[in-house]
Order: structure tokens, then sequence, then C-alpha cells
């Protein structure tokens, strides 16, 4: 099975910067994105072979998620159940018959973290409700989780140490959220692999400098670490400040 996932940065944007042309030449199974900054009757995205659905943020033109899926789940889920949390379209669960498929955009702390404290409380929350569906099934959890969690993850740990992102309790609630029982896939595959990073800053020329943060994952239950096949970074493809990532995982595999 193969999965994607990709912050687009405003959907109708990526649209005219090549994004059909990576989801076709994708051909996943799940396709997850981020940040689709639309109401679904304002884009025309439907694709054959695909179902689709979209979880919009009630402020215009900001945040939202959205799931294309070639096998129709059992169920879909909007949000967490939370009415603070659900306002701003960040969550969709689809269930399947041996697994959750959960597409997350995680708020950022923004500049003078000035929502930090907020998203303390997010990832509580955030925590609580992944282990909930853990009970029942394994889960398979991704998107732009807006947290660099190791130093190894970002160029300059250094001079960002207390920037959102970065902050000791940002990193500390990714360590909270792992211990619990999850498993950051392309470190479970790649430990020491330096200089992979899926979201650069427009300033700078950070892209082409390779100046990046690697903030965008697939994290799934640690019951299933041993069916990943191939955890990717797609960083040759445009359209966003984020590249797509993406997950090859057999759940038939015994």
């Amino acid at each position: 099975m193969k999965l994607i996932s990709w912050n687009v940065n405003g959907i109708r944007a990526c649209l005219t910067k090549g994004f059909e042309n990576f989801f076709k030449e994708a051909d996943a199974d799940i396709f997850c994105i981020q940040e689709t900054k639309c109401q679904p009757e304002q884009v025309n995205l439907e694709y054959d072979g695909y179902t689709s659905y979209w979880n919009s943020a009630e402020k215009k033109g900001y945040s939202g998620t959205a799931i294309f899926t070639k096998k129709k789940p059992k169920n879909v889920t909007y949000g967490i159940g939370i009415e603070e949390h659900d306002k701003e379209g960040r969550v969709i669960t689809l269930e399947f018959d041996n697994f959750y498929m959960v597409d997350i955009y995680t708020p950022n702390s923004k500049r003078e973290l000035e929502r930090l404290d907020y998203r303390q409380i997010w990832e509580d929350e955030i925590r609580k409700y992944l282990l909930k569906l853990n009970e029942n099934k394994p889960v398979i959890m991704c998107g732009d989780l807006n947290v660099a969690h190791k130093e190894i993850d970002l160029k300059n740990p250094k001079t960002n140490r207390r920037n959102a992102g970065f902050t000791d309790e940002e990193r500390n609630k990714m360590t909270e959220l792992l211990d619990a029982g999850f498993t950051d896939t392309f470190r479970y595959l790649y430990p020491d692999k330096e200089n992979a990073y899926s979201w650069w800053s427009y300033m700078g020329h950070a892209r082409e400098k390779n100046v990046g943060w690697r903030i965008d994952y697939f994290i799934i239950s640690e019951s299933i670490k041993d069916k990943v096949k191939e955890a990717t970074i797609y960083s040759d493809i445009m359209g966003s400040d984020h590249c797509p990532v993406g997950l090859e995982i057999d759940l038939c595999k015994k």
C-alpha cells in the first residue's frame, strides 16, 4: 500500500504548479493533503478511481485537510470531537478494516510563540485521540506536524532553539507521542540520515541551499512498524514550500 502526504499551502495555487502531475504519477492508494485553504466547492478536484473527503476551516482561505482514497472507508470522522479544536478543519480520520488513516495539520505556534499554550493542549488531546483509536486497531497518521523533533531534523538547530517548531515544549510533546506507542517511520528506517527535509522558507534561497526542516511525517502504531517497506521524502517535487512525503507499508504481511 502506497500513501502520500503533502502540505500544499493552498490547493488552488498548487494546482497551477504541478499538483495533478505528481498526483497521477504517484498513483497512491491514499493521498492526504493539508493546508487546502479552500472549501471543496471552490475547486474542481475529482480523480477517476478516488473518493475524496474534505474538512475545511470555518475561516475562509485558512487551514483545511483532504484525503483521496482508492478504497472507500467503512467510516469517516471529521475532527476529534472537541469543538475548540474542530473549527479549523485540521483532522480527518478514515476507518478501514485493519487500520485507521488519520490526516492531521497541526497548529503552528506562530511568531513570538503566541499559540504555544494552545498547541500544548492540542498535542495532549491528539495523543489521547490516537491512543483511543489504537485500542481498536492500528493507526497510520500523517501530516504537517509543525515540529522538527531532533536536531538532525533541521539545518540550523542552534539558531532556531526557541523558534516555533523547535521549542523544547513542542519537541517534548512529539517524544511523548512516540513513547506512548507510535513510530516515526522515516527515522525508523533512516535513523542517522542527515539533510532530509520537507519544508523550506521562501526566503534566502533556502530550498536551493537545502536549509530546511523535516516537519512532515508518517507516524504509525508500533504494532505495525515491522510492516513498513519504505519511507520517502520527495524533495524534488515543487508546488509548495513543503514537499510530499510517502510511506509504503504491507499490512497483509504476517
